[in-house]
Parts: structure tokens; C-alpha cells; sequence
């Protein structure tokens, strides 16, 4: 199993760090830890957010619900059509109001769009909201870039890739913006994983036995 961590190993965690033994990490935890009520996953375009996120949201009897979507149906226009109608600041606008509501929810899987955690009052949100679990989902750019590739060309949509993935038409432009949004969420979520060789299955199992690991930093 390929999983990597921004924080450091339980053997070289400080001692504030480490699980107390009265509460042991389970072997292969099928829950996340008790204390959470939200799991936010972030990333790039094909990292597996939204499929990631719902396959663990069934897994664990949480709902799912990918920000994005969210957005949509608040608005009834499509995330293209904001854009394109009234720009990408008021999209920001919405995004931020639709994120504030997300998190009012309990026992929620949610999947952030790629660009969400860039806007700063998108992370004061994630950071402030107690009881929270942000997880970055990681991967190298030429697989990302491959995995939406593939779904443009699996989802049966006569455009064409390029077309289906407008940000990736220039992929020299989508890799400047994937190594500057990088910084970004791996400051801002309390684990990682590494999703490149690791299929949906794998990446949840992974996932919940990250979030069973000393956190990198803890919210209360």
C-alpha cells in the first residue's frame, strides 16, 4: 500500500502526538476515529474525489456530497455556465457560500473542487470548523493528467477530452497550476494519501487508516 503522510511517523511522533492506550488504533479500521463528524477531500482534477468520496461515504454510513454538485443545484446553472455567465469571482462567492452550509452538516463526506482551497476564506472554514478531517488525496501530475483523459474519453461525451477538461487543453498550463495549488493542500489537510497505484477500494482503506494515525495537527 502506497501511502504517504505530511506529518511524521507514529515511531517518530512527539509524545502529544501518539494514540493514549486506552484507544488503540484498530488494525484495519473500517470507521472514521469518533471524534470526527466531516471528512473533506481535496485535490487536483483526478485525484478521485468525488468517486473516493462516495465509495467511503457508503462504506461508513455517511453522506456524500461533492461541492461542486452542491453548487449546482443551489443555483440551478452548471459550474461552466457561472463561469461563463458571471465570472469566476462570483462563482468564488458562491463556492464560499455553499461550503459555509456543507459544514453545517454532520456525519458528511465532502469532496472539494480543485480550485476551493486556494480562496482563504474557503480555508478559514475548513480550519475553524471543529470536529473536521481534511485529506488530500495526492498523486503526480502525468497520472492526474492520464485519469482525466480517461473518464473524458469512458464518459461517452462527443467532445473531446481537451473539450470535457477545459483547463487541461494546455496541459503545460493545468501542470503550472497543479505544482502551484500542491503548497496549498498539503498546508491545509491533516493527511495524505498517496492515490497513484492505488485503486478507489484501496485509496478508502488507506484513507481510514490514515485518519486513525496521529494527525499532523489536531482541531478541537
Amino acid at each position: 500500500m502506497n501511502v504517504q503522510s505530511a506529518e511524521p511517523s507514529l515511531a517518530e511522533s512527539s509524545p502529544t502526538q501518539t494514540c493514549s492506550q486506552t484507544d488503540p488504533v484498530p488494525a484495519n479500521p473500517t470507521t472514521p476515529p469518533k471524534h470526527l463528524r466531516r471528512l473533506v477531500l481535496t485535490g487536483f482534477m483526478g485525484a478521485g474525489k468525488t468517486t473516493v468520496g462516495s465509495l467511503l461515504a457508503t462504506r461508513i454510513g455517511w453522506d456524500f456530497l461533492d461541492l461542486d454538485a452542491y453548487i449546482e443545484s443551489r443555483t440551478g446553472l452548471s459550474v461552466p455556465s457561472i463561469f461563463a455567465t458571471h465570472g469566476e469571482p462570483h462563482f468564488r462567492q458562491l463556492e464560499s457560500q455553499a461550503l459555509a452550509s456543507a459544514l453545517g452538516r454532520d456525519n458528511i463526506v465532502l469532496a472539494l473542487g480543485g480550485g476551493a482551497p486556494e480562496v482563504l476564506t474557503n480555508r478559514l472554514l475548513l480550519e475553524q470548523t471543529p470536529a473536521t478531517a481534511t485529506i488530500f488525496l495526492d498523486a503526480p501530475f502525468p497520472t492526474l493528467y492520464d485519469r482525466c483523459m480517461m473518464q473524458a474519453l469512458n464518459s461517452g461525451a462527443p467532445s473531446s477530452p481537451a473539450q470535457a477538461r477545459p483547463v487541461l487543453a494546455d496541459p503545460a498550463a493545468a501542470e503550472a497550476r497543479f505544482l502551484a495549488r500542491q503548497p496549498i493542500y498539503r498546508r491545509l489537510a491533516q493527511h495524505t494519501v498517496n492515490t497513484a497505484s492505488l485503486n478507489t477500494k484501496e485509496t478508502v482503506t488507506a484513507l481510514l487508516a490514515r485518519l486513525h494515525a496521529a494527525p499532523r495537527r489536531q482541531r478541537r
